[in-house]
């Protein structure tokens, strides 16, 4: 099995916020569901905070919640 490398390990990124839309569109599909960490490659700590950056920036009307 080939395991892909986490981005943010691999990046060195320590954090994430949820103002960066260009990089979280990377891990949201296009019905604006997020993605699947096995599909995406990324290690469990960085998609919790994934997963806590996109709710927020659905919160504050950055990312939609539902695409049409």
């Amino acid at each position: 099995m080939v395991t892909k490398q986490c981005f943010f390990c691999s990046q060195n990124l320590k954090t994430l916020d949820y103002k960066e839309v260009d990089l979280l569109k990377r891990f949201v599909s296009g019905q604006a569901k997020i993605i699947d960490p096995r599909h995406t490659g990324t290690c469990a700590k960085h998609q919790r905070m994934i997963a806590s950056a996109v709710k927020r920036s659905r919160f504050m009307a950055l990312l939609p919640f539902v695409k049409r």
